[in-house]
């Protein structure tokens, strides 16, 4: 689940418990927005805690000509 369907789930649910004032036999479309919201907010999290904290890295490369191997230096930076 990614952030755009959490955030579609807690939007859905909250317009269920607080907007809609129908009745349906059978069901409580207030619990249904509840458990709703709760499913997108634990999916918020879970995709938060789990796919955001990715680290990426950038690697540059530099010649140096004015040496005789011509050396070729490679450093890494980790972006946050």
């Amino acid at each position: 689940m990614g952030i755009g369907v959490a955030v579609f789930l807690i939007a859905i649910g909250a317009i269920l418990t607080f907007a809609v004032h129908a009745s349906v036999t059978g069901i409580s479309i207030v619990v249904v927005g509840v458990i709703l919201m709760i499913a997108g907010g634990i999916g918020l999290l879970v995709t938060l805690t789990i796919f955001a904290p990715r680290r990426r890295t950038a690697i540059s490369e530099t010649r140096v000509d004015n040496s005789p191997a011509h050396e070729r230096i490679v450093e890494r930076h980790d972006i946050y």
